[in-house]
């Protein structure tokens, strides 16, 4: 699996585990929803700023959410 595959899933794995929607994972890093949606559709990836926010946000590391390591 690619590492884009990789982030688009982890990122929708992680939302829903942390019971957000769509619009609210998107709010918490100061992004549009559709922006976030193209994320987990795998139509776009994050630039480093955002990419690091969602980081943040979710308590992972960036390693983890870029499907370089699997551990959190």
């Amino acid at each position: 699996m690619d590492h884009k595959t990789i982030f688009k899933e982890r990122l929708r794995t992680l939302r829903k585990e942390a019971g957000e929607t769509q619009a609210q994972a998107a709010a918490a890093v100061n992004i549009g929803e559709s922006h976030y949606q193209k994320f987990e559709l795998g139509s776009n990836l994050p630039n480093f700023v955002n990419l690091i926010a969602l980081a943040d946000h979710f308590d992972v590391s960036l390693d983890y959410l870029t499907g370089r390591i699997d551990e959190r």
